[in-house]
């Protein structure tokens, strides 16, 4: 066999000679495939790094599972499923020719092998061409076959390359301009009937008509009620009253409150089953009292929300009129925006600025690539470190070499610079299933921030739990303004929402003096003057978030009846790190999405220690319970278990007694089943106790009846023994053969998932290596058991209450469904500004106009 050559950047790389070509490819032509319509092909970005075809070593893509990989990366998937065969791509740039006249000759090459491929470098600049370059790549010994080559190659191996190179972008839908386009018009927009019932939606304060949820909120544009939409794969959303009155009436769309602007908003058709365009919407909402055009133009063609007064605002928050140091280098890698896309980076660059995720994704690299799932673009523990190591690596961060471009230049070789690192595949996976972040409209960073906390929650890795870090208890006190009496009651947040204390504001004679000018101006159709901002002191939102508030309804036993309330919230513990929103946005009279323009003096160093909970005071006397607490005997959990009913026997009517309280349909399905039909009143007990565990909302599981969740595991609350897989699927993996704790091994690396965890188990052969592994997961789940059998409260990092600020997030716009965010963060002593792909130091960095403050614990 002759060997010529070797592959580039690959030690050891053979080239083939013709009459061999078929002869190789033939023991691994089982494993070679033509995409399907279905099949999901990456050739612009490695699923472990940020490596493309524009990169060194190009990009690596397995010719049977489509999956991309760097130079770096490639040998890893070899040893983990043994394919074999692999498509490189290499993409050469080169600085064009320039004729006598200066003009540029014509290209030596135009091989635009790569059809549709997705770059981040511009490559449509006058000065730049490029050549493309593939081949064949049998691993392990690195034999290349140049492509194309029609007359050699098998005609199967042919026609998959083909398929690869021109098949389409797996992100195609995320593209900027085409989630819109790709919305249908409703069939029932253009008939729509809506009802003469008088109904008028206020611009805030809404609920939902059957349960106390005052978010994810759908209004029916028939007949104008308001309620909660589904709940999401994630466990957040509503409770599904929207769908159910569609059920109920055949009223077919409805309108996401919070979603509506000039330009449109979030409508969805239950009879068609997928959100769709509404041409008359502007209609349909006037009949509601929702005026969602009212905006009045100006002689410079501006609205008047977005003139001279928000310009100052960008000015301001992104330094403009300042020339601004680029940094480079481990930690000043910024994030390419997708169209829209800011919101994500702004709050992933201030995530990773915490030592705490830093560890726990960073740190473990090697384990969490090692142990990735066989698709790793679909596994959430693989993205984050993946965006990490691109964020604090340094690799994607680096400075132009004047020794470099000399060189460049005498090669007419362009190398393009590595400044900053796309999130595409990142984007795809946290947003999947979820209807707001997978669709390509800007969002709310605050929304994104506890969407990540919740998928790190649900994915942790091992015992440990980096969003812990922002993890407290809250204490609301209620007081019944009939009896006196109190109720002291405790949850769980992640951030402190702060409200905007306008009738603070410390230039109140210039506010006033503005208004009356831009009232005048509106008369008269004058450009309006620089806009005055809101002086609030920080004392003054600080002092509003722990006032009182009127609480409308809540249940009072020693009336039987709803009665109004004051509540007021303190802190029953303090977390390591401090989120803290300020809440700018509102919406007007008419409908139109506004923002207090507002500074506050956001202090650098924070003491809330005067906001601990103080508990049940002397002399307050207790609102009783509802009912008296549900006793779980001592008996084991074997005999406990013996007295649990049927699940087809479930109570319907207490479980919809439940529901209409707000909680869960899932969650009242287990109370009422876990307390034996006893009804609704004992049932609430059990959901009051066990509503903080992850599982709550999970819909109900039972051995012996086609699940397989530890029933011990719900009745006893047993929220850490996720830790360890359940002991059906451990029995079914062990009945074939496997050792025990390699199926622990291969459910933990799946998410307990019967399926993948075999496909796992047949591609780690070398499993008895890594029994280490295996042995600190067995310890983390019998540590968790240990802990369980003896109940704590939730995980909180308590400590003292003074903090010091190292992040902001800043918007700039009228709503956070537009506009644009950029994070400031403060490194190795001096603030650094990052706006989407360039980071710079920050001369002014503007802490009075921030949306987002991240503070870090003072150690005492």
């Amino acid at each position: 066999m002759q060997r010529r050559g070797a592959l580039l950047g690959m030690p050891g790389g053979r080239k083939m000679a013709a009459g061999d070509l078929g002869e190789l490819l033939v023991p691994h032509m089982p494993a070679i495939r033509v995409p399907r319509s279905g099949d999901r092909v990456y050739k612009s970005e490695c699923a472990f790094s940020f490596d493309s075809p524009n990169s060194e070593g190009g990009l690596y893509i397995c010719m049977n599972t489509f999956l991309a990989f760097g130079r770096e990366h490639v040998e890893r998937h070899f040893r983990k499923t043994g394919q074999s065969v692999y498509m490189h791509l290499k993409r050469h740039v080169r600085e064009k020719v320039r004729g006598a006249s200066g003009g540029a000759l014509p290209k030596r090459r135009n091989s635009k092998l790569f059809l549709d491929l997705d770059t981040d470098d511009d490559l449509n600049s006058d000065d730049l061409e490029y050549e493309d370059e593939a081949k064949l790549v049998i691993f392990p010994d690195h034999y290349e076959i140049a492509l194309p080559n029609i007359e050699e190659l098998p005609a199967l191996v042919t026609i998959a390359c083909d398929a690869v190179l021109s098949s389409k972008s797996p992100y195609r839908k995320q593209d900027p301009d085409t989630w819109e386009n790709e919305l249908p018009v409703s069939k029932y927009a253009n008939n729509l009937t809506q009802l003469d019932n008088g109904v008028r939606i206020p611009p805030s304060g809404w609920k939902c008509a059957r349960c106390d949820l005052r978010e994810n909120l759908w209004l029916n544009l028939t007949d104008g009620s308001v309620l909660c939409g589904k709940r999401f794969f994630d466990s957040s959303g509503g409770n599904g009253h929207a769908l159910e009155h569609y059920r109920d009436t055949g009223y077919p769309l409805a309108v996401k409150l919070g979603t509506i602007t000039p330009d449109g908003a979030d409508v969805y058709s239950f009879q068609e089953e997928e959100p769709v365009l509404d041409p008359h919407l502007a209609k349909h909402l006037a009949h509601f009292g929702i005026d969602m055009l009212h905006m009045h133009g100006t002689e410079n063609g501006l609205q008047d929300n977005e003139i001279k007064p928000r310009v100052s605002e960008w000015e301001v928050i992104q330094e403009s009129g300042t020339k601004l140091k680029p940094m480079y280098g481990p930690g000043y890698t910024g994030l390419k925006n997708l169209g829209n896309s800011c919101y994500l980076s702004s709050v992933m660059q201030a995530i990773f600025s915490i030592p705490e995720f830093q560890r726990a994704y960073v740190g473990n690299l090697p384990r969490i690539f090692d142990y990735s799932p066989l698709d790793p673009t679909q596994d959430f523990n693989t993205q984050m470190t993946k965006l990490g190591h691109g964020l604090l690596s340094g690799q994607y961060s680096k400075p132009p070499v004047k020794s470099d471009l000399i060189e460049q230049v005498m090669k007419e070789e362009h190398k393009p610079q590595h400044n900053g690192i796309s999130p595409r595949m990142f984007k795809a996976f946290v947003s999947k299933s979820h209807p707001e972040f997978s669709s390509n409209r800007q969002q709310d960073a605050q929304e994104f921030f506890l969407h990540l906390v919740n998928l790190v929650e649900r994915n942790r890795i091992g015992s440990e739990n980096p969003s812990d870090v922002f993890r407290f208890l809250v204490e609301e006190r209620i007081q019944c303004c009939q009896t006196r009496k109190v109720r002291y009651t405790e949850r769980v947040d992640y951030l402190m929402q702060l409200p905007v204390a306008m009738e603070a504001a410390t230039n109140k004679d210039e506010l006033i003096a503005y208004e009356l000018t831009r009232r005048e101006a509106e008369v008269n159709r004058r450009p309006l003057p620089e806009l005055v901002r809101a002086k609030i002191p920080f004392s003054a939102c600080l002092q509003a978030f722990s006032e009182p508030e009127n609480v409308d309804d809540f249940w009072s036993s020693a009336l039987q009846a709803k009665s109004a309330g004051v509540k007021t919230s303190r802190f029953a513990s303090f977390p390591e790190y401090l989120v803290v929103q300020i809440k700018k946005f509102t919406f007007g009279l008419d409908w139109v999405p506004k923002k207090f323009d507002v500074s506050i003096d956001m202090p650098d160093l924070l003491d809330i220690n005067h906001l601990r909970a103080r508990g049940l005071q002397p002399g307050e006397e207790e609102l009783p319970d509802i009912s008296p607490p549900i006793v779980i005997p001592d008996d084991s959990k074997d005999r406990l278990m013996n007295q649990l009913i049927d699940p087809s026997d479930i109570d319907e009517s207490s479980v919809m007694q439940l529901a209409e309280m707000g909680f869960p349909l899932e969650a009242c399905r287990k109370a009422v089943y876990f307390t034996g039909n006893m009804g609704a009143e004992v049932a609430f007990n059990w959901i009051i106790v066990h509503m903080e565990e992850p599982d709550f909302a999970e819909p109900l599981t039972m051995p012996g009846y086609g699940g397989a969740a530890s029933a011990g595991a719900s009745v006893f609350g047993a929220a850490g023994l996720d830790n360890q897989p359940p002991e059906e699927i451990i029995s079914i993996i062990t009945s074939m053969g496997f050792q025990r704790n390699q199926a622990i091994q291969a459910l933990r690396a799946t998410n307990h998932s019967l399926e993948r965890a075999l496909d796992w188990i047949f591609s780690h052969p070398e499993f008895e290596e890594d029994s280490d592994f295996v042995i600190e997961m067995e310890n983390n789940a019998n540590a968790n058991i240990i802990s369980e059998a003896k109940p704590e409260g939730p995980r909180v990092k308590d400590g003292p209450g003074t903090y010091e600020l190292f992040a902001f997030i800043s918007h700039m716009g009228t709503s956070t469904m537009s506009g644009h965010y950029i994070c400031h963060i403060k490194k190795e002593g001096r603030w650094v500004i990052y706006n989407d792909h360039k980071v710079c130091a920050s001369e002014r960095p503007p802490k009075d106009l921030g949306y987002m403050y991240f503070y870090r614990r003072i150690p005492s």
